[in-house]
């Protein structure tokens, strides 16, 4: 049996992968494309750590809908990869590594987004509803198509 699970999704933006790159490399820039930034329109964002890059942080509280939580940056490629530590408080409990993998098509770029964790007690529960794909994956695929609209010229 499988103890993890795996959401990915991905897109072509028309921009190089240094653009798109000073988008996910700052935390500060994430409002701009993230598709959680509207959940809710008074939640709480501290920065701290380093400003961009390896242990930047970003942590969130909000409504039910936006939840709370933490996310550092924890590996940089300059331009091609990104990895994030990210842990969620509420709702509930839940650890995970988020990846960005930029890869030159061209005159564009291949932005892979994935998102991987254990299997726990809750998204074995929130599975027997819908899958961790057909949950997150659609808030990637919107969350691409922001940051395409923030990156392309």
């Amino acid at each position: 049996m499988n103890d993890l699970y795996a959401v990915e999704r991905s897109t072509s933006i028309a921009a190089p992968p240094s653009a798109i790159f000073a988008h996910l490399v700052d935390l500060h820039r994430w409002p701009a494309w993230s598709p959680w930034e509207g959940l809710d329109a008074d939640m709480k964002r501290t920065y701290s750590g380093a400003d961009a890059g390896p242990g930047a942080v970003y942590e969130w509280s909000g409504n039910r809908k936006a939840g709370e939580g933490r996310m550092e940056i924890i590996e940089v490629v300059d331009p091609s990869r990104i990895a994030i530590a990210l842990d969620f408080l509420k709702p509930f409990k839940s650890s995970s590594t988020t990846t960005f993998v930029l890869a030159e098509e061209g005159d564009s770029t291949r932005v892979t987004w994935t998102m991987t964790g254990p299997k726990t007690f809750m998204t074995r529960v929130m599975g027997l509803f819908k899958s961790m794909d057909a949950l997150i994956g659609p808030d990637f695929e919107k969350g691409l198509a922001q940051l395409k609209t923030v990156t392309e010229p």
